[in-house]
């Protein structure tokens, strides 16, 4: 009897579903993925009202979208009033639903409304700590400062989200066995590359953060989709020395290991 080879499954742990860009596209983006044989998206929020219909996707689309709900800090400077406290409440209603609490973090191009981001970014991680949920991590040149901060919180996993530097901070976060999670920018950033040596496979997540908009080939001038996920699993797997298939596993088995999921496809 001849078996079939199983397919590979592949995961997309950072997208934004619910981002304007996307408006229209979303069944164009499952199409995609269900063609493509991406099996999750988790869909991460900026605000209460991306928070909202990431939920109402969710439920549209069982066992394939998985809400990951917070604040981003782009978003903070822009909250309405009682914004924050609105988001948390209704965060703490999706407690059966939620899967994560992203995107969250600092970012040092706000520097002007500093303690306004650690702020929100402390009621989060709290949120986080209450549901018993994994956080997913924004950290533009701030990921030394953030490392060092989530130590003082009761998380369930920390995900650090298109991590590019320090390399000090990669190796604190691998030993407090955080996740990593990288995109295409591996087929063409040396940087990337780098992390990806460094990082053990076991600590390895996919993402496209889509819809982020990459201006290098082959991706220039395309809507950013699940399918690229391939390309990142296959560059994950010529750096690891390793079979591509292997590499998929073991990155479906990280996802599931973070985000307390079983897979059923």
């Amino acid at each position: 009897m001849v078996i079939a080879p199983r397919k590979m499954r592949l995961i997309d742990a950072h997208i934004h579903l619910s981002d304007t860009e996307y408006t229209g596209k979303v069944n164009e983006i499952i199409t995609d993925a269900n063609e493509n044989e991406v099996v999750a998206l988790v869909t991460n929020s900026m605000d209460l009202k991306t928070c909202q219909n990431d939920v109402k996707l969710s439920q549209q689309h069982p066992n394939l979208i998985y809400p990951a709900l917070g604040i981003h800090p782009w978003n903070i400077n822009i909250l309405k009033e009682n914004e924050i406290e609105e988001t948390i409440e209704f965060i703490k209603k999706q407690k059966n639903v939620v899967k994560a609490i992203g995107e969250i973090g600092l970012d040092c191009k706000y520097e002007t409304i500093w303690e306004k981001q650690t702020q929100v970014f402390d009621k989060m991680l709290r949120l986080a700590e209450t549901l018993e949920v994994p956080v997913i991590i924004h950290s533009r040149g701030t990921t030394d400062i953030i490392v060092e901060m989530l130590s003082s919180y009761n998380l369930k996993g920390v995900l650090l989200h298109w991590f590019s530097h320090p390399m000090s901070a990669l190796i604190k976060a691998i030993d407090k066995g955080y996740f990593i999670s990288e995109g295409p920018p591996i087929t063409y950033s040396k940087g990337i590359r780098e992390v990806v040596e460094k990082t053990p496979i076991t600590n390895l997540l996919t993402e496209t953060d889509g819809p982020v908009t990459y201006w290098k080939e082959p991706y220039k001038g395309q809507l950013t989709k699940p399918s690229y996920i391939l390309n990142v699993v296959n560059e994950i797997a010529e750096i690891k020395k390793n079979p591509v298939e292997e590499i998929a596993e073991q990155i479906t088995n990280n996802f599931e290991k973070l985000f307390n999921i079983k897979l059923t496809n």
